[in-house]
């Protein structure tokens, strides 16, 4: 089953809600490329309001090709000339025209970038096709002489009612039922950012149905919500400093953060080398989490973020476009339960000592485990045993089962 962000996406810029402005200025831009004083325009706001989607919908909707490259795939200006230069220099193969994308320019930063930026200006200056970037913070000192070559053009934070729509075609088309206040509060706790309301929408309707409970289930969620946005950012570039930031904001202690790092880690990374690589950045933000409980180190907290983080985000060679929903670590339930069956076989030892006048251990250790036996095989037996032994009916049946 696809993704529903993949299934809906808008396929013509009409069907692109909340950007009415921005689209219009776009594809302005666009059509009268040719009379454009500004070689390129720059898309910036906040991430999921519709920027990248936007380009391949004009694209479609103009029957032009579209280019797409990621700013963080690229390291340097020799290999930005080579992907963007011949993009611009090369005629369109498959349509009248085409548009060359350049997304996410956020991740342009850093010495190993140094020469990045001012090679995309002086290639926009060059290209005789409309090229469009995208960045979430345009205002940055680094993009000042981008920003002079560039039409800049806003997409704003989309309202709760543009939200609201979308979700709404989405639950009418799946079947899902739904009340529509209860749908326009679960819009207005997804925030604005359209694609995770989307992925949080399929998320909690598995089962046909958006209830008021669903939206308890959101709220109790927003941290976890926050967590797997930090880690598509995290496996999803090869770029340290894109990663870096992602676990600023989170309001989680970096122990768990680890967990679910670590849960998430083997469905992302495929390859082994790059799954090494990561576990060994992942052991060593550990070591200095030990070191901080003994030695109460909390400078150390810098090293467990930078390895978290971009430590986990260079490990692998390059970044894997496959879709992956990530989930919570299942470690802490695993052992939840090992804890309480640890605990219910130390009650019903107890019991088994106190009975036959012998020590807890050697009634762990060779009593119960004789008594689960006869209990198993006899049920009459079974019954007096737990009977003498005052045992409840939760302690018989795990006596019978935990053999």
């Amino acid at each position: 089953m696809l993704p529903w962000i993949k299934e809906y996406e808008p396929k013509t810029t009409k069907d692109i809600v909340g950007q009415d402005i921005a689209i219009s200025k776009l594809k302005d831009y666009v059509k009268n490329y040719s009379t454009q004083r500004k070689k390129a325009a720059l898309l910036y706001g906040e991430t999921g309001n519709g920027k990248t989607i936007s380009c391949h919908a004009l694209a479609n909707e103009l029957g032009y090709e579209i280019i797409e490259v990621n700013a963080s795939d690229f390291r340097n200006k020799d290999k930005i000339n080579s992907i963007i230069g011949n993009a611009i220099k090369q005629l369109s193969l498959f349509a009248s025209s085409k548009i060359i994308l350049v997304d996410e320019i956020d991740g342009l930063s850093g010495s190993k970038d140094r020469g990045g930026i001012s090679e995309i200006t002086k290639l926009i200056a060059e290209s005789t096709f409309p090229v469009i970037l995208t960045a979430n913070n345009p205002w940055d000192n680094k993009f000042s002489s981008l920003r002079n070559k560039t039409e800049m053009i806003e997409f704003p934070s989309l309202d709760h009612k543009d939200v609201f729509k979308v979700l709404k075609k989405i639950c009418d088309k799946e079947n899902i039922e739904y009340e529509e206040n209860i749908l326009k509060t679960f819009a207005r706790r997804c925030g604005s950012d359209l694609r995770a309301a989307i992925n949080d929408l399929q998320t909690f309707t598995n089962d046909k149905k958006l209830t008021k409970e669903t939206l308890e289930e959101l709220s109790d969620r927003n941290k976890t919500e926050k967590i797997t946005s930090a880690l598509l950012k995290i496996f999803k570039t090869t770029d340290a400093n894109v990663a870096r930031g992602a676990l600023d904001n989170i309001d989680e202690d970096f122990d768990k953060v680890m967990l679910w790092v670590d849960e998430n880690l083997p469905k992302e990374y495929i390859i082994p080398e790059d799954l090494a690589r990561a576990y060994d950045k992942v052991s060593k933000a550990d070591v200095f989490s030990r070191r901080i409980r003994r030695r109460q180190h909390w400078r150390f907290l810098i090293y467990i973020n930078a390895l978290l983080s971009a430590g986990v985000a260079t490990a692998k060679d390059e970044k894997y476009k496959a879709f992956v929903k990530y989930g919570p670590t299942q470690r802490i339930l695993k052992l939840w339960r090992a804890n309480m069956k640890y605990q219910k076989r130390k009650a019903i030892a107890g019991k088994i000592a106190e009975n036959t006048h012998g020590s807890l251990k050697d009634a762990v250790k060779d009593s119960l485990p004789f008594i689960q036996v006869m209990m198993k095989n006899d049920k009459e037996l079974g019954g007096r045993i737990a009977e003498e032994l005052e045992l409840n009916t939760d302690e018989e049946e795990w006596m019978k089962k935990s053999i």
